[in-house]
């Protein structure tokens, strides 16, 4: 892989000093636009140095650090907005997990089988991991989001404290054991697979040197304190921009999980493109593992200091859309080979989600 290109040096830098600029004065429309793109940019510099000091510690040390440096920036993005948010920001945590679960589970797999039927009919994958990891969403997902609407210690969408307290824990330890199979005594079940079956070894470049991992560390640091000082400065923006359109706040959160999730996206694509799905697959199942497993604990942790209640439980509508989603792809894994038809219909679903979101 390559380890530096010269954005990802120069773009946490310069968001930094944008930052130190922007803090405690009000922004043109200027330095608004500035500011975001910074941000967007200052995200995908740091996953790519997460990337690169995954790719030194091995796994699945490896997938910890860039899970951790992915749910940093989410969770950043959450709190600053819940934070500075002058809205019905409650929902906020719960519309963005929501998202980056239909963004992954239908999008990212719908994409990926799209470009890996286009140069033939069927494209293969381990029944077996794929299953494994969709139990695992699956099971995260309706514990943390459907759960909070038919308990009854308190009233609304939300947990007591000593329920979010063990959905936070369960969540924790689910996504951890996963992790851990998946790198050790189940990992035949996550690597790529032939039409007839047989396993690819994925070839791994050489681990890059300690010295570029440890400048890649600090420039994660960097970039980390970037997004989250930036998307303090310009969430009000952000919700004013979204209110005064007319759109419901949950439009927030799926612009939250499209930015994070972009360059999973990308590189589930990649490796479609060479006809290894399953790759594709961990990434989409991972991130939406992730993103439940690891966001959720954190903002409940968060939640002791927000000024808002956190509102977890989904709508009707969304919960009709999760269980949707859970049955067709489970159609979708169990084979073991998906066509044509499996991308486009989770590529409706995910239409059907970000329709519903702009217009509910």
């Amino acid at each position: 892989m390559r380890i530096f290109s010269w954005w990802t040096v120069i773009v946490p830098v310069l968001a930094i000093v944008m930052l130190a600029i922007g803090w405690g004065r009000e922004l043109s429309s200027v330095l608004v636009t500035l500011v975001t793109a910074l941000l967007a940019g200052a995200v995908l510099a740091a996953v790519h140095h997460a990337e690169v000091v995954a790719h030194r510690v091995g796994e699945p040390y490896g997938s910890l650090v860039l899970a951790v440096a992915v749910t940093v920036i989410e969770v950043a993005l959450i709190v600053t907005l819940m934070i500075g948010g002058k809205g019905n920001t409650e929902t906020l945590a719960r519309d963005t997990v929501f998202a980056a679960v239909m963004i992954t589970c239908n999008g990212i797999v719908g994409l990926s089988i799209l470009v890996g039927t286009l140069g033939r009919s069927v494209v293969s994958f381990h029944a077996e991991g794929s299953g494994a990891a969709l139990a695992t969403v699956t099971t995260l997902a309706t514990l943390g989001m459907v759960v909070p609407n038919f308990t009854t210690s308190t009233s609304g969408p939300e947990f007591s404290p000593s329920q979010l307290a063990f959905a936070a824990v369960t969540a924790l330890a689910l996504y951890g054991l996963f992790v851990t199979l998946q790198a050790g005594r189940h990992r035949d079940y996550f690597l790529p697979v032939t039409a007839s079956g047989d396993i690819v070894e994925d070839k791994h470049a050489d681990p890059p040197p300690a010295r570029a991992a440890l400048l890649s560390s600090l420039l994660l640091v960097v970039a980390l304190v970037a997004v989250v000082g930036n998307a303090k400065l310009v969430s009000p923006t952000i919700e004013h921009a979204v209110t005064t359109a007319g759109l419901p706040l949950a439009v927030v959160g799926v612009i939250i999980a499209l930015l994070v999730l972009l360059p999973e996206t990308l590189a589930a694509v990649r490796a479609a493109r060479r006809q290894r799905l399953q790759t594709s697959l961990n990434l989409a199942f991972g991130s939406a593992m992730a993103s439940i497993g690891l966001t959720i604990p954190a903002i409940a942790v968060a939640s002791i200091w927000l000024p808002v209640p956190l509102h977890l439980g989904l709508g009707a509508v969304h919960i009709v859309l999760l269980a949707l989603t859970c049955i067709v792809t489970v159609l979708t894994v169990v084979p073991g080979r998906a066509t044509l038809l499996q991308a486009g219909v989770h590529l409706a679903l995910l239409g059907a989600y970000l329709f519903l979101s702009f217009n509910p």
